[in-house]
């Protein structure tokens, strides 16, 4: 053979490995209203950046039928692309090979793409759809899976990585995605660790796949999802929009966009938030007028509602955002808020993301069953991730402030840099309400008049330890402003701490509570 004969049969076959499991297939995929693996690929990265690795890869089991059977590119697309100019480190398995299963090539391929990521400090995109483990290489598959999730491990803390979920994620599979700092599930994947059928064998329960492990399910009750897609397209567009917030890895700043020069008061910051610290209301509203545009990307939205916590920008600087939300539950907090917003905490501090923390709770959630469940232990993660974090730390009190919720939500004892007050802000130990019932108990019952009496306390209390000005006389508060003047500090606090350095005991980790 000539050059060009080789040439032609080199084209030939790549012609052939980009067909995947083949057209027929190609088209069950399609017809399922998924794209192929490739197509997600193409429609993630920037148009020509992609370099693909391993295409020619082949797995070498005998077992069970399987030698000499052809699996295109062993069943996932690996290579590394631009996302916005930025590069970034990918795996996408692929369905139409022998349902996207794994085995020790096709892992091998997925590893050799994250020590990419690890030695270029570049994210790590992992788009699933597999059936799972490949059953016919038995350890071997296994042992590719623990490799996939031993430089998960390694991976975390100083690269970020995402997980797409676009097809089936069952078995071992799933953990990969879940030792991931972020999975974006689209609304036909399903994701579990045992599916219906064994439920049903083991425990005798009947659930549906969608019930089990759909985005709903994964999201609402779970907590193991933080982004729903609509379908394949929606995961792309959205892990793209997530990743513009976040630097390439630890030792970057995020990227910084450019802003106007100047920032003018908001007067409808004045009145967004109820003076009556019994009423209602949406923070997102509050985010939305102190951030760059009204642009906010939520993470988690529909799990523990009583906290929202996400992304977003003030004068071009990427900051991570927690907030109670008073219009669930009172904005308190509970077992569900304090492991939603502490993991969240803690990827801002590894990554170099300020924290913007806007405060009004009640307290942390009563009752049997949040005992039962280990508040303490959950709460205390809060306690742990804001005390652990050295990234900027500002805290904006907007209302109610009391008990340890209070400290929990990054006060000034937690080393926050800043701690500014709204006049509205009530921080105590406990409501006026219930800490006259206790205080003054007796006066109260001695008087002629209980019910005036209790309203005198009530006042009297909230004037002498509610009240923000005495809390910024302990310095506790370095300033109480106009609500209208928020975005404005904000903007020149991150300024301020752009440079922050703080330095901690040397040890190997802290212990988070479990």
């Amino acid at each position: 053979m000539n050059i060009d004969d080789k040439i032609q049969a080199l084209n030939q076959r790549k012609d052939d490995l980009l067909l995947g499991g083949g057209q027929e297939r190609i088209d069950k995929q399609h017809k399922s209203g998924s794209l192929t693996a490739r197509e997600r690929v193409n429609a993630l990265v920037d148009q020509d950046s992609f370099q693909e690795s391993g295409m020619f890869a082949k797995h070498r089991c005998t077992h069970f039928g399987m030698a000499g059977k052809k699996m295109p590119a062993d069943g996932v697309i690996t290579g590394a692309g631009s996302i916005n100019g930025r590069l970034v480190h990918l795996a996408s398995q692929d369905f139409t090979v022998a349902g996207g299963a794994a085995g020790e090539v096709h892992c091998d391929k997925i590893v050799e793409m994250m020590q990419g990521s690890l030695k270029t400090g570049s994210p790590f995109v992992f788009i699933n759809d597999s059936g799972g483990a490949r059953i016919q290489e038995g350890i071997d598959s296994l042992s590719g899976y623990g490799k996939v999730f031993y430089n998960n491990v390694m991976l975390s803390g100083v690269v970020p990585q995402v997980s797409l979920i676009c097809g089936p994620c069952a078995g071992g599979a799933a953990y990969s995605p879940a030792l991931t700092d972020f999975i974006i599930q689209t609304k036909a994947a399903r994701m579990f660790i045992t599916g219906p059928s064994v439920i049903k064998a083991v425990t005798g329960e009947d659930v549906t796949a969608e019930d089990l492990g759909g985005p709903a399910a994964q999201m609402n009750n779970s907590g193991v999802v933080h982004f729903i897609a609509e379908d394949d397209m929606d995961a792309m567009a959205i892990c793209k929009r997530l990743l513009s917030f976040l630097p390439s890895n630890n030792m970057e700043d995020p990227p910084q966009l450019e802003a106007n020069d100047v920032i003018l008061p908001d007067k409808r910051l004045n009145t967004v938030v109820p003076v009556d610290p019994k009423q209602g209301y949406d923070v997102r509203e509050v985010i939305g007028h102190l951030m760059d545009n009204g642009d906010f990307m939520e993470v988690q939205d529909s799990f523990a509602p009583n906290i929202v916590i996400g992304f977003a920008r003030i004068q071009g600087r990427s900051v991570g955002v927690v907030a109670n939300q008073p219009c669930v539950m009172a904005g308190v907090l509970d077992i569900n808020s304090s492991d939603k917003s502490a993991r969240f905490i803690r990827f801002c501090n590894a990554f170099n993301i300020p924290l913007v923390t806007l405060v009004d709770v009640p307290g942390f959630m009563p009752g049997v069953q949040q005992e039962y469940g280990g508040i303490i232990r959950h709460g205390a993660k809060m306690l742990f991730a804001y005390s652990a974090a050295t990234v900027p730390k500002i805290t904006v009190i907007l209302r109610k402030a009391y008990g340890g919720a209070y400290l929990a939500m990054c006060s000034k004892d937690l080393d926050a840099d800043r701690v500014i007050s709204w006049p509205t802000a009530e921080i105590a130990v406990m409501g006026a309400e219930g800490a006259v019932d206790v205080v003054f108990r007796n006066e109260i019952k001695k008087a002629a008049d209980p019910a005036a009496k209790r309203q005198e306390m009530i006042t009297e209390y909230r004037d002498t330890f509610s009240s923000p000005y005495v809390a910024a006389a302990r310095l506790k508060v370095d300033d109480i402003i106009e609500p209208a003047e928020t975005r404005r500090y904000l903007a020149m606090a991150l300024d301020i701490l752009h440079t922050k350095r703080e330095f901690r005991p040397q040890k190997k980790h802290g212990l988070i509570p479990l």
